[in-house]
């Protein structure tokens, strides 16, 4: 045991990737003790937005798909370096990723589907000269300068009716009332998608689903240094030091419906995820359409520590707004290939290469992804299992008249199939598939608008023990709905916290790269 660490404790307050990164960074660059280190859970599951759950009979979930990318998760490739994985003995997880990806790469012959069921021409982007210009100034403008406006305060109509549009929104979740200052650092920090957001080669995949593939070989590389996991067991709130600082003195916590107190001593650290975008999900079945739920535990414990202190951010602004952070997502388990059959010869994609279809016209904005099989470890061999999501889940179908949040499993398959002209063979997919909806309120809360100080910084100002690690604090330029934004904060957290001299993997800055530049502009008039 390192003696500076004897006795110290560090709390992570929930168990998603940025807890389970920060306690890697813990042991292995600083030697602290494992034991020393404390997960506490809400669920009774790791990997918070990381998920994929279920079985082949019941039917798999997975609430969201979480894209990688080579050229900018710099900390999440460097953590994945050190973490083994668990099926290919002397490889790390990292080198198991690229190896997969380099025998399975993503390419979509089919980026775009319209409503005659037709894979559109999306070699033009589809701007005029007012769209470049608008793109040049978003750029080009100074965050502060911009403030909570939003990107349909910034662009013409003209703009969200572009191939670009579709392709970006859709692949990355924006929605035309976002926050401008995100869209500018996502079209700054993948400034070199631009050329290739038609064929999505930039999309670096996992060989399973990220809970089979990053979350478990993580756990199981924790567990080995002996880090304690608190299961299903809520904090509720913090108690600070009076006086001028942020320093935390307490936690109340609630487990098996006992409250419980844990006191914060010297040297003690707490370090939390504040929010969650998939907090609050609520699943439907092929009979029944999911809940929209409300505020959980983790909207409400940032809630209640930002009104005692000063520099803890502003949860209003992204949790107070259901209506514009809400989209719903529905996993799909075939017990045949015959969807996946169709799809390959219908898109020329193939089969499994985890290019995202989206139907342009679809009044849900719908999209599909058929990742490559199996996409969970337990999954049976004939048994395929693909994701898709629609971004206007409030609007009434092109063939199920009903607003996709009032719509079963079947009504959002049978709408699906519609848009793809399979209803020759409609009958026989859904009579061997199950579709599993899953109504998310805050999947793209982080995405709302708002100003600087909302967020509040990794280690506030002041703070002695106090870090925020979640899509929820602040990392200038970088880009929140990512991976790496989780691994940044928490190893920025750690280092910060513990005075440790080492570097955190810089952000690439490809905008400032002259190739980058010409291939951006050359594209923006194809």
């Amino acid at each position: 045991m390192t003696a500076d660490y004897r006795g110290r404790q560090v709390y992570f307050v929930g168990g998603g990737i940025a807890s389970l990164a920060g306690a890697a960074f813990l042991v292995r660059d600083c030697g602290f003790p494992g034991e020393q280190i404390h997960i506490i859970e809400e669920m009774k599951i790791l990997g918070g937005s990381n998920d994929g759950a279920g079985n082949g009979n019941e039917g798999y979930v997975i609430r969201g798909g979480r894209m990688l990318n080579d050229e900018t998760y710099e900390n999440t490739w460097n953590l994945l370096s050190s973490i083994p994985s668990l099926e290919h003995p002397g490889l790390s997880v990292r080198e198991e990723i690229i190896a997969f990806d380099t025998a399975h790469p993503t390419h979509s012959n089919a980026r775009l589907v319209n409503k005659d069921g037709q894979v559109e021409d999306v070699t033009s982007m589809g701007f005029d000269m007012a769209d470049r210009m608008a793109m040049l100034k978003l750029i080009m403008t100074p965050e502060a300068k911009m403030g909570k406006a939003r990107i349909n305060d910034w662009f013409d109509p003209h703009f969200f009716e572009t191939n670009f549009w579709y392709m970006w929104a859709t692949t990355f979740a924006f929605q035309p009332w976002h926050s401008a200052v995100e869209l500018k650092r996502y079209m700054i920090r993948f400034m070199h998608e631009f050329p290739r957001i038609h064929t999505l080669e930039g999309v670096t995949r996992t060989p399973y689903n990220q809970y089979d593939s990053i979350i478990l070989p993580l756990h199981k590389y924790l567990e080995g240094f002996g880090v304690d996991f608190d299961m299903k067991c809520t904090v509720t709130d913090l108690d600070f030091k009076e006086g001028e600082g942020i320093t935390v003195t307490r936690m109340h916590i609630v487990k098996a419906g006992a409250e419980m107190v844990v006191d914060i001593a010297d040297g003690d650290l707490v370090i939390v995820t504040n929010g969650s975008m998939t907090e609050s999900s609520s699943l439907g079945s092929m009979t029944s359409a999911p809940e929209l739920n409300g505020k959980g535990s983790s909207w409400k414990l940032w809630e209640r520590i930002a009104a005692k202190k000063p520099g803890l951010g502003n949860p209003s602004s992204f949790d107070d707004h259901i209506e514009g952070s809400k989209w719903e997502s529905f996993t799909v388990t075939c017990q045949d290939s015959r969807f996946f059959d169709l799809m390959e010869a219908f898109s020329r994609n193939k089969a499994g290469s985890g290019a995202l279809v989206t139907f342009k016209d679809s009044s849900w904005l719908m999209s599909i992804v058929l990742a490559h099989q199996p996409h969970f470890r337990n999954q049976p061999e004939h048994v395929k299992v693909f994701w898709g999501y629609g971004l206007f889940p409030d609007r009434v179908g092109d063939y199920v008249k009903k607003p996709m949040a009032e719509c079963t499993g079947e009504e959002i398959l049978t709408e699906l199939l519609h848009h793809l002209k399979f209803e020759k063979d409609m009958d026989a997919i859904i009579a061997t598939a199950n579709c599993i909806p899953c109504m998310m309120p805050f999947i793209t809360a982080q995405f709302m608008p708002r100003e600087i100080t909302d967020r509040p910084e990794v280690v506030p100002a002041g703070s002695t023990n106090l870090a925020f690690i979640s899509q929820f604090c602040e990392i200038p330029d970088d880009v929140v709905f990512t991976e790496e934004y989780s691994v940044r904060a928490a190893r920025m957290a750690v280092y910060k916290l513990l005075g440790i001299n080492k570097p955190v993997e810089p952000i690439h800055h490809y905008h400032y790269d002259v190739r980058t530049l010409l291939q951006g502009f050359v594209t923006s008039f194809r």
